[in-house]
């Protein structure tokens, strides 16, 4: 990340895999990630889904001095230190495709993590496919909603295991979504995971062999 050191307080454009871009103030350059600041929220963004970054010659006013982030970058940061560093609080976590998913940060394996969301329940993430995580402030409340309609422990009936792929083997025999529903074909009885391939039966009875590692998220209906 040491070309984009010069760019540090700097605006500039940054393009995203997954049709996701942002302009903002660079924060920081960690080993595997930068930091923007977009004039309202701090943005840690994996760096191997940046397409490309260039100076901003706009010179965007909107954008304001920024306050400190969120997260303490005395040492470099990591991926994983703001995922670790992020575990309790609520986020949002862009994974492609204009898809935003919003909850907390409850815990994180090998190969993926979990969310909690008020919206979906609980959602397992693939580490690989998260293109941005955004920091809720401390002072925000999510959806405007009281910390009694939150669950206190809401890993309390699920057990989780080491790899995504053991995660979606425990789901056999369970109806479950991939990438939050958004097609069809995603949606359905998970009656097999085996080699790398999820064998899905939607509710016509169609047959669809997913290969895991193109899958984003996966979350159960109604846990």
């Amino acid at each position: 990340m040491i070309f984009y050191k010069q760019f540090l307080g700097k605006v500039v454009d940054v393009e995203i895999s997954g049709n996701k871009k942002s302009t903002g103030i660079l924060i920081d350059t960690g080993q595997d990630l930068l930091v923007i600041y977009n004039g309202e929220h701090y943005q840690y963004i994996p760096s191997s889904h940046i397409q490309h970054l260039k100076p901003n010659t706009n010179n965007n006013s909107n954008i304001s001095n920024h306050t400190d982030p969120p997260f303490d970058n005395e040492n470099e940061l990591t991926y994983r230190k703001v995922l670790n560093n992020a575990k309790g609080l609520f986020v949002e976590i862009n994974v492609g495709d204009q898809l935003s998913i919003h909850g907390y940060l409850i815990n994180i394996l090998t190969d993926y993590f979990v969310v909690y969301s008020p919206v979906y329940g609980l959602i397992f993430i693939q580490l690989f496919h998260v293109k941005c995580i955004v920091p809720y402030l401390y002072d925000q409340i999510p959806y405007s909603m009281e910390g009694q309609f939150l669950p206190i422990n809401p890993l309390a009936n699920i057990s989780l295991v080491r790899t995504f792929e053991q995660q979606l083997k425990k789901l056999e025999g369970k109806l479950v979504v991939f990438d939050i529903g958004l097609k069809e074909n995603k949606i359905g009885l998970l009656r097999k995971v085996e080699n790398g391939i999820g064998e899905l039966v939607t509710a016509r009875g169609k047959e669809y062999y997913w290969n895991i590692h193109h899958l984003k998220t996966a979350h159960i209906p109604n846990v």
